[in-house]
């Protein structure tokens, strides 16, 4: 079905939760394995169409900001979601405590239940106002971010558009368009502050009613972290500081010999290449047709998926006024639809969304006839490594988008993706630091970030520009507000990602036999399980680490040389 056809009804609370109430009350009342399976079965249908509305309601809110009417169902799921959290913990006490547990586990495997176990820490009847108070300050934030316009270049451009201009070959128009956009942030300091206040505070006092020391802990079984905890967290953190960071210090060195500066400012820091960055060639259709050829090729089970995002409308991929910023996949369950959601800007990121959240959305359709439907999901730690293995996957056909720019892009790419390494567990360095003291001020954040900012990226000059030279640059990081805790998963399953880049350089049908298996297993291991059940490195392994630090280094620092910007790789591609 066509995205513009779903229906949506919005779910009523009063009649969903008598429903729910229902459907338990017969779970319970199985006498026989049979009648338990037919039971839950019952509750995972209803379950899928709820959470499909809110799904539906949740995209086209986000298409449009300015709807009045999805805007008005987004406020009340805020406000229901919660309300209905308590019917739903007590159909997971339920499967928990039933009779038939050990049926349930021999079919649908243990650690669903290792994770319904968690999923019951994180919630009591008694948080639900604060639950609510803290979705209707996300949706505030998420809505002042949507709500920029900011004019420049004859043109009302939203955050995502004027991104764009940081990569400009002019280093004046990349300076105004840096102070334009703090401008904008610096003009509504005061709300931000405020609302990321009101985020930690509420946070805090959730977390403390349920028995946590802090927030951390909570948001750690909000995460589902079933086999790492924060130790080993920080751990990885140190060992990316110890053998990332003077890595990617070295090569922001030779960005800045190859742009003709001293160093590498926030003007610069986006600015790779003397002749500018790659860039995608052709109209969005255009881009299109060829990632159609591209999943074709790259197998029957991504050619039928990919054929399929675009029969049902399931791509939203151009910036508009109003439209929200950033990108997402989601899916629909009662349909069995992905939805990809963008901002395209006319960067090399365009293309990222025909691999990192087409690898989402190709893991979602792998898995959209499992049941039940908890099963269908791995944990975002793992969720990540599809989307962004499947960004190196794509790598043979980067011609059809770059032309030219080809090399210039397999270069940028490798380049982007271990410099985000640094940037990353910075973004949970300060998220444990904020939650471990929730009391500190606006000002003493921005410092923290200031501080982090020297010790993660030491390359980086940020004078000049208020946003960033204040330490303010963490606030148009939507995962600090909206995600608490997420966003180091992009960083492990950034490690594993190289890893399969590293395998694919060598054997690209290996390489994507063990990726198609990952995909095929996350819903039913841990995020260490599937990385050993798929021969991969752990990003928990120093050595691991070590190596793939000097594989990639390696690799970029061939590709350099002064005097011939545009020399041949000095690997071959291996081509399907």
């Amino acid at each position: 079905m066509k995205f513009s056809q779903m229906q949506y009804k919005r779910p009523e609370f009063a009649e969903t939760n008598a429903k729910y109430k229902e459907l338990l009350e017969n779970f319970k009342a199985a006498k026989t394995a049979d009648e338990c399976f037919a039971a839950y079965k019952e509750i995972n249908d209803f379950n899928v169409i709820v959470e499909s509305m809110f799904t539906i309601a949740y995209i086209r809110k986000t298409l449009d900001t300015r709807d009045e009417f999805y805007a008005a169902e987004i406020e009340y799921i805020d406000e229901v979601e919660p309300e209905l959290e308590e019917v739903l913990q007590e159909i997971v006490k339920a499967l928990l405590e039933s009779p038939f547990r050990e049926d349930m586990e021999a079919k649908w495997g243990k650690l669903m239940f290792t994770n319904l176990e968690i999923d019951l820490k994180t919630f009591s009847p008694e948080i639900i106002e604060d639950l609510q108070e803290e979705n209707r300050l996300c949706s505030e934030y998420s809505d002042l971010m949507a709500s920029a316009m900011i004019e420049f270049d004859g043109k009302q451009l939203n955050l995502s558009e004027i991104d764009a201009y940081f990569q400009n070959t002019n280093s004046e128009v990349r300076k105004v368009a840096a102070t334009l956009y703090s401008n904008w942030f610096m003009e509504r300091n005061e709300q931000f502050d405020n609302l990321f206040d009101a985020l930690v505070k509420v946070r805090t006092h959730i977390a403390k009613k349920l028995g946590y020391k802090s927030f951390t802990e909570l948001g750690y079984y909000r995460m589902q972290r079933n086999c790492y905890d924060e130790n080993t967290i920080a751990q990885f953190r140190e060992r990316i500081l110890e053998h990332f960071v003077p890595v990617v210090t070295r090569l922001k060195s030779m960005q800045a010999d190859r742009i003709g500066t001293e160093s590498i400012s926030i003007i610069d820091n986006d600015f790779c290449y003397s002749d500018g960055n790659p860039t995608p060639k052709g109209t969005p259709d255009e881009i299109f047709e060829h990632g159609k050829q591209m999943y074709k090729e790259l197998s029957k089970e991504t050619s039928e998926f990919f054929n399929f995002m675009l029969e049902n409308e399931l791509f939203d991929v151009l910036s508009r006024p109003g439209k929200e910023v950033g990108g997402y996949q989601s899916m629909i369950s009662m349909h069995k639809a992905p939805f990809i959601f963008a901002n395209f800007n006319g960067t090399s990121g365009d293309i990222d969304v025909l691999t990192h959240e087409a690898g989402h959305a190709y893991a979602a359709y792998v898995a959209r006839d499992i049941y039940p439907v908890e099963l269908q999901f791995g944990q975002e730690d793992i969720g990540e490594i599809h989307s962004m293995s499947m960004e190196f996957f794509a790598w043979p056909w980067m011609e059809g988008f770059f032309g030219e720019d080809t090399e210039k892009y397999y270069h940028s790419h490798l380049s982007t993706s271990v410099t985000f390494l640094p940037y990353g567990v910075m973004v949970d360095d300060f998220q444990h630091q904020i939650y471990a003291n929730p009391n500190m001020t606006a000002k003493e954040r921005n410092d923290l970030w200031l501080s982090l900012e020297a010790k993660y990226r030491p390359w980086l000059d940020m004078a000049g520009i208020p946003f960033w030279a204040e330490g303010r640059r963490w606030q148009a990081q939507t995962h600090i507000y909206c995600d608490p805790f997420y966003y180091i998963d992009y960083c492990l399953a950034g490690v594993i990602a190289l890893d399969f880049w590293t395998i694919n350089e060598y054997d690209t049908v290996e390489a994507w036999s063990l990726y198609n298996k990952l995909v095929h297993n996350a819903a039913t291991k841990t995020f260490v399980d599937v990385i050993e059940d798929s021969y991969l490195s752990s990003p928990f392994d120093t050595d691991n680490l070590r190596r793939i630090a000097r594989e990639v280094y390696g690799w970029l620092f061939e590709w350099e040389d002064p005097k011939d910007p545009k020399r041949p790789l000095p690997r071959r591609l291996m081509m399907r």
